[in-house]
């Protein structure tokens, strides 16, 4: 008789430790997905400041002009070069952005395209851009090395 009633309470603890687990873990998805919507609202700002930023550059994007001196051609020629280089990145980046914006409204943010692990949310504050997790981006990195 004792037996069962031990049986019995031993299944209780369990069904209390589960219960508690289970709450725990929401508490945990909560707070991740409290991060990743803050992680939303940084994203869509720095969305905003690159559109701002291509529009008064595109304006002040110098013109090509003919110097007499061939010496401010080049040097006009190689700004001018730059800037261009400068908005490729801007456009790269606000790519990545609206990728990552998509994957959060679509509720996959966070996950990792190689492994389906989980992201550390420590990583996605730091590169909110990413689609991979630590391990799987320094695998890539590596091989990349090779490759070169």
């Amino acid at each position: 008789m004792k037996k069962k009633k031990d049986i019995k309470n031993i299944k209780k603890s369990k069904n209390i430790s589960t219960k508690i687990k289970t709450k725990t873990e929401k508490t945990k998805i909560s707070h991740r997905e409290k991060i990743i919507l803050e992680i939303k609202k940084k994203l869509l700002n720095q969305k905003k400041n690159l559109l701002e930023e291509a529009m008064a550059a595109l304006n002040e994007l110098p013109e090509q002009t003919v110097f007499p001196d061939l010496g401010d051609q080049a040097s006009a020629e190689i700004n001018r070069n730059f800037m261009l280089r400068l908005r490729g990145r801007e456009h790269k980046l606000l790519k990545k952005i609206e990728d990552a914006l998509e994957r959060i409204n679509q509720g996959k943010f966070g996950i990792c395209d190689k492994c389906g692990q989980e992201i550390d949310i420590r990583r996605l504050e730091a590169r909110p851009v990413t689609t991979m997790c630590i391990e799987c981006k320094t695998i890539q990195e590596e091989e990349e090395k090779l490759r070169e």
